[in-house]
């Protein structure tokens, strides 16, 4: 469900009315539907960018309505009366009147919280129309603190830049800069314009440094992080396509039957609407699906309808599937973030009440218990928020946190509390997580609030359950990039691949994309700050005509997905993700020192080490001195790779558009590569070859004699012998993962000649 959000006095939620549709057409309804006109896919020019500052204003209009918008994630919160001109427009572009009705008005530009240490400069440029001399302030806020105010005056009949220090303006290298205001320097003046407001980026580093330390281990790689969604609308998810696209990027687990669907879904008679006293005739069902999953080899997710049916009909669930059809469907959650007023929920007889936690921990009892009396060896999920007063939907049922003594009336208190008097605790918690529409810098680098995340869930486990918080996991059943037409682009596929890398510095053991197939939504007004170029035909509701726009898609794929060209760069990153790591690897530490490069590395089972590394700048190569500890590997590396030269190929047809594949050579423990601008790239590096040496000191008897492995720590190896060096006549003797790198031998000396060796066995 929507993360909640700490707010100040009169101020609305920050993208909670996005995120409350988004969530409504995600789950409630097929996106093609809603793409009224969409006629084909189009190819615009790919967005050239200079550099990675971060535009606030732009002079970019609504063509339908006329109005100003923002980028990046910018909002508009100013009380001084403002409006869009072209008279005078600032380099082609529209600029907005500051146009005053008194002293102390301000233009007041709102966002989530900042980290400027990527930034050094805000400008801004002006013009005092044919008056000029205006008095014009600027300044910032730090949390809810504002800083210092500086002024300048306006030019007359020109416009002129001004660059203002984000130290001067007591924001420099801080993690929380909220909002800009634009004021009218006290007094009442004539108007005045304003165009081209930007955070001016800091210069990428000239290297930036990466150090790994392959014998730190961080955990073991889950294999359900690499997953997604599927719904049951759907009509083309049981194909050849399908089971193509899943097992062509190894995907690991599965979600059905559809986000919100699971709430309005009836097992009994394959409907999806609440009362529903007729099969559906279209889409897919629960054996098509079956049969996708169980082709591809995939974990399984399911959702039991909480919001309008029984815990009957979810045990019917688990016995169709698990009895019947022997499907082993192991994981089932119990309702889909139905503490969100957008779900269905009937649970409006006393003293149920429809989005409750109270009610629905006390209906979580009935759930559990019939679904394992049917199944013991499944795990059922219980929905939770992330903060501890988020989804406070009512008041009736406020819990005490035994650690801090605070009073909560949050969705996660009170029902993991009452779960626990009620005598059953979930064996999974559930996180639901879409990045803010902040544009494309912010939502990379948002990929970090994993962690947190993970935090806050464990803590309330640990307050509200105590010692019995160990035997609950947690686990993210839906994750999505911003809105707008990331979902679509080259950033949304470096997202998901951010994400995984992110996901796996902590606890939870699950992350499934939204989704396989939802289908195209144009976009009326796309931000014109944002990377990507997919563009089609859709309906212009406002104007009812068909006109070219951006569109999202929170598919991997569109139609069928039979065609390269419709699989989005989310399914090629998502492919790319098999090089890096699977479950059963061992996630090993990594750090650098520049923001805009995710690193991240694991010990493969056989013994590799991979590295997976996200470019998150726009433009910039960034060259990397990497620093092995703990790991020597073999002279040439293999390097997989996904980023502009592939998207430019879909775009134009020219070149490959799938996961690159090259060489590179490695000069030991300490050698430099180069990642290009937005871009996803694995490393694989084997190990160098080990040493087998004689301890003279360590013999025995005349009979024997002992030597010694000398390799790395956590690769297996092989010791094999022969007796004239004929390739093909090495006979393996024995087998070793040695935990320090070294291992001794005893072997039994005969008449004959004897040779040893010892070899790397991925």
């Amino acid at each position: 469900m929507p993360r909640s959000r700490c707010l100040k006095a009169n101020r609305f939620p920050r993208g909670w009315f996005q995120n409350f549709l988004g969530n409504t057409l995600k789950d409630l309804t097929p996106r093609w539907w809603l793409a009224l006109g969409s006629l084909t896919l189009l190819a615009s020019a790919s967005p050239v960018l200079a550099n990675d500052d971060l535009l606030i204003y732009s002079g970019y209009t609504n063509v339908v309505y006329g109005t100003m918008t923002y980028n990046n994630g910018w909002q508009d919160w100013g009380w001084v009366p403002h409006y869009v001109t072209n008279n005078p427009n600032y380099n082609g572009t529209n600029s907005m009147v500051f146009a005053a009705s008194s002293s102390y008005q301000a233009w007041h530009l709102e966002h989530d919280p900042i980290d400027t240490t990527l930034y050094t400069n805000l400008t801004l440029w002006l013009n005092g129309g044919t008056n000029g001399g205006q008095t014009v302030g600027v300044q910032a806020e730090k949390g809810s603190s504002w800083k210092t105010q500086i002024q300048v005056k306006a030019p007359t009949n020109s416009w002129q830049q001004f660059t203002f220090s984000l130290v001067s303006l007591g924001v420099g290298n801080v993690t929380n800069l909220q909002a800009i205001e634009i004021w009218n320097g006290g007094t009442l003046q004539s108007n005045f314009y304003i165009a081209g407001i930007t955070l001016i980026a800091a210069p990428t580093p000239a290297i930036v440094h990466v150090s790994v330390n392959a014998t730190n281990p961080v955990r073991t790689v889950d294999s359900r992080v690499f997953s997604v969604n599927t719904a049951a609308w759907d009509g083309n998810l049981d194909t050849p396509t399908t089971v193509f696209i899943l097992t062509n990027m190894d995907n690991q687990a599965l979600r059905w039957p559809g986000g919100s669907w699971g709430d309005g879904y009836h097992w009994t008679n394959e409907a999806w609407m609440d009362g529903a006293t007729s099969a559906r005739t279209w889409g897919s069902f629960t054996t098509n699906f079956i049969h996708v999953a169980t082709n591809t080899h995939a974990q399984v997710y399911m959702i039991a309808n909480y919001g309008s049916s029984t815990p009957a009909e979810a045990a019917f669930g688990v016995r169709m599937c698990n009895v019947t059809n022997h499907a082993g469907f192991k994981y089932w959650e119990i309702g889909n973030e139905v503490g969100g007023s957008w779900e269905t929920d009937n649970n409006t007889n006393a003293p149920w009440q429809p989005h409750d936690p109270w009610t629905y921990a006390m209906r979580f009892k009935d759930y559990y218990n019939q679904m394992k009396a049917v199944d013991p060896t499944i795990k059922i999920g219980a929905v939770a928020d992330i903060t501890e007063d988020g989804t406070a939907n009512y008041t009736n049922h406020p819990v005490v946190n035994p650690r801090t003594g605070v009073t909560h009336n949050g969705w996660t208190p009170v029902m993991l509390y009452t779960m626990l008097t009620n005598g059953v605790i979930p064996d999974f918690l559930i996180e639901h997580k879409y990045a803010p529409n902040d544009g494309d810098t912010y939502n990379l680098l948002w990929t970090q609030t994993w962690s947190s995340d993970a935090a806050s869930l464990r803590q309330m486990l640990v307050d509200y359950l105590g010692n019995a918080n160990t035997n609950v996991e947690l686990d993210c059943t839906e994750n999505g990039c911003g809105g707008d037409r990331q979902s679509v682009s080259l950033v949304g596929g470096l997202f998901w691949a951010d994400s995984i890398g992110q996901i796996l510095q902590t606890e939870f053991n699950s992350r499934l994309w939204w989704d396989l197939r939802n289908g195209q939504s144009g976009i009326l007004v796309s931000d014109n700050a944002l990377y990507g170029w997919r563009t089609g035909w859709f309906t212009n509701v406002a104007l009812l005509t068909n006109t070219v726009q951006f569109y999202s898609d929170g598919g991997i794929v569109t139609g069928l997905g039979t065609e390269a060209t419709n699989r989005y760069p989310t399914f090629y990153c998502g492919k790319l993700m098999q090089y890096f790591a699977r479950g059963g690897d061992t996630v090993v530490t990594v750090t650098n020192d520049y923001q805009l490069l995710g690193t991240y590395a694991v010990r493969r089972t056989n013994g590799s080490l991979t590295m997976l590394v996200v470019n998150k700048s726009s433009y910039a190569s960034l060259s990397t001195a990497i620093n092995l500890a703990g790991y020597v590997p073999f002279s040439n590396a293999t390097i997989y790779s996904y980023g502009i030269p592939q998207d430019n190929a879909a775009r134009t047809g020219i070149g490959s558009m799938d996961v690159a594949q090259t060489n590179s050579p490695v000069a030991g423990t300490s050698f430099n590569y180069t990642f290009a601008p937005y871009s996803a790239t694995v490393l694989s590096l084997t190990p160098a070859a080990p040493s087998l040496v004689v301890l003279a000191s360590a013999q025995t008897a005349p009979s024997q004699f002992v030597f010694q492995l000398q390799g790395l720590s956590g690769v297996p190896y092989v010791i094999q012998m022969s007796t004239n060096l004929t390739l093909t006549n090495w006979i393996a003797i024995s087998t070793n993962t040695p935990a320090s790198g070294t291992l001794n031998l005893t072997n039994t000396m005969s008449s004959s000649a004897q040779f040893y060796r010892a070899v790397w066995h991925p």
